[in-house]
């Protein structure tokens, strides 16, 4: 008999496997649990003196029906319910040529591994290189200042998220979810994420399961073109009939899903020039923030801070002013990580945050970062663009010109003094920093922001303020500046028919899980709609 039991909790203090722990919630034998799979699991640190690790498991029992009936009687338990997800129902319309997927973040490669997968035979356009390649790029970046415009932090196979901590992590409450997160793991990601309550991968991780995700779409009759920047549409009264690549190629195609990223500036130029529905949505921009990780651990597990079972800890801050018409928070938190150049153009400086599977740099970086909108920046489409452009380029040259950051410790900045390096931290930002008042590389309100909300989180973070943190700047891209407005049911464009705005870069995701799904619903939306190839 297969049983679903919440809230198994294993005590740190306690030498107790989840099967015994398991167990004594069930008042049974450990032999009478002939099967124990793990679905969820989460730390519960409320009490720093004995902190418990919390899971929730399926269970195959060897009981009779009477003992089942009393333990169906606790709120904790019950009958395991088969999660079967729907098959899609296939339009009938004819495609021209074949789908296209314009990016190959996760947005772009779920929405081509769902199609590829009912004979659809998607053809993803990306305009950076393989991940192996980016990567080798990358690094050069960093090391030498050496910047390649279609092959950096933002652009490649893997989006912007294959440098980050690969968080999976989601607001959205999806039942796809648990199907995509099994795509990931065949793919190459580890398979903790499958009951992880805070899933991550890591950049590292990461990177083999985005070069498993695209042999998959391959496998499966989809194709992936690098060096394909799309640089035009072509548009026939409002419907959108193929696109054009840097070249001059055109490929053809009434089912375009756009899954550009959130850095995408010329795709979104030139689709407002086609009079493609776009307006501009509010972000947050800010700075990075340094610690010691070993203070972050201490913080939030006390005692038991450095336990092999818990890893490097996280935090999640908010601060709003006292009138709410600001707030700073904490944004794509790292724990043991590292700060990275993370620019898309030529001229500008924005910082990221990454970590490693293994979240052992023993440095904890955040971003600390303030929310702007239309009323800071104006209602035109692009304005948040021109926005972040101006702020990163004040960076660029605060830095020195040559994609070194602008930075100052923690203590220089709150008392508005002559900014100082000096910090509790190796800094982890290459190609190097230089010393600068952050005031200089962000609006007013930014900064007056910050400054209040640093300190409001030492008092939930004792030692958050402390002048040995450093902050780098200068974060822009949380998430895209713009929406490109799209039907909800249907996923197609409200003004161009044939077009699929999709993920973060259209401004319907926030993270690597979200455009995930949206990927994989936008594909569902085009099924709906048009008759498989195959």
């Amino acid at each position: 008999m297969l049983l679903k039991v919440n809230n198994v909790r294993v005590p740190l203090l306690e030498e107790l496997s989840v099967k015994e722990a398991a167990a004594k919630k069930l008042g049974l034998k450990k032999q009478d649990i002939e099967d124990l799979q793990i679905v969820r699991r989460a730390v519960d640190a409320r009490r720093k003196n004995n902190i418990f690790l919390n899971y929730h498991v399926v269970v195959n029992l060897g009981i009779s029906a009477k003992q089942a009936g009393r333990l169906l009687k606790d709120k904790d338990i019950s009958l395991l319910a088969a999660e079967q997800l729907a098959e899609p129902v296939l339009g009938g319309e004819k495609i021209t040529g074949r789908p296209l997927v314009i990016g190959a973040g996760p947005a772009g490669l779920l929405a081509a591994l769902e199609l590829a997968r009912y004979g659809y035979r998607p053809l993803v356009l990306e305009r950076g290189k393989p991940v192996a390649q980016r990567v080798t790029d990358v690094q050069r970046f960093w090391q030498n200042g050496y910047f390649d415009p279609d092959s950096n932090v933002q652009f490649g196979e893997g989006g912007a998220g294959t440098f980050s901590d690969g968080k999976l992590t989601t607001r959205v409450n999806d039942p796809v979810m648990g199907s995509i997160l099994k795509d990931f793991v065949q793919a190459g990601a580890p398979k903790e994420i499958l009951y992880e309550h805070k899933p991550h991968v890591g950049t590292d991780k990461l990177r083999a399961m985005v070069t498993g995700l695209a042999n998959k779409i391959r496998a499966l009759g989809g194709e992936i073109r690098y060096h394909a920047h799309v640089t035009g549409f072509i548009v026939n009264e409002n419907v959108l009939t193929g696109v054009i690549l840097a070249g001059g190629e055109k490929i053809m195609s009434n089912a375009v899903v756009l899954a550009c990223g959130h850095s995408a500036r010329d795709t979104y130029a030139s689709l407002l020039k086609l009079g493609v529905g776009i307006e501009a949505k509010p972000f947050a921009i800010g700075v990075r923030i340094e610690h010691p990780q070993e203070l972050i651990d201490k913080a939030q597990y006390g005692d038991f801070a450095g336990h092999p079972r818990l890893g490097a800890a996280d935090y999640a801050l908010v601060h709003h002013t006292p009138d709410k018409s600001r707030t700073a928070y904490s944004f794509c938190m790292c724990p043991g990580g590292v700060v990275v150049a993370a620019a898309s153009e030529t001229g500008g400086v924005v910082v990221n945050g990454m970590s490693m599977y293994r979240r052992d740099s023993g440095i904890a970086n955040s971003a600390i970062v303030v929310n702007v909108g239309p009323q800071d920046f104006g209602t035109d489409p692009l304005a948040g663009v021109e926005f972040q452009r101006h702020y990163e380029k004040l960076a660029f040259r605060a830095g020195g010109g040559c994609y070194k950051a602008p930075a100052q410790n923690v203590g220089s900045f709150l008392k508005r003094l002559t900014p100082d390096l000096q910090c509790a931290v190796e800094p982890t930002y290459r190609p190097g920093l230089t010393a600068c008042t952050l005031d200089s590389v962000l609006p007013d309100f930014v900064a007056d922001t910050l400054r209040a909300g640093i300190a409001a989180f030492d008092r939930k973070i004792h030692g958050f303020a402390d002048g040995g943190a450093l902050l780098t700047g200068i974060e822009t891209r949380t998430s895209a500046p713009v929406r490109i407005m799209r039907n909800n049911e249907t996923k197609v464009s409200l003004t161009h028919n044939g077009l699929y705005p999709c993920g973060e870069g259209a401004g319907y995701a926030g993270g690597i899980m979200s455009a995930a799904l949206d990927g994989y619903h936008v594909a569902r939306a085009i099924m709906a709609k048009f008759a498989p190839l195959s």
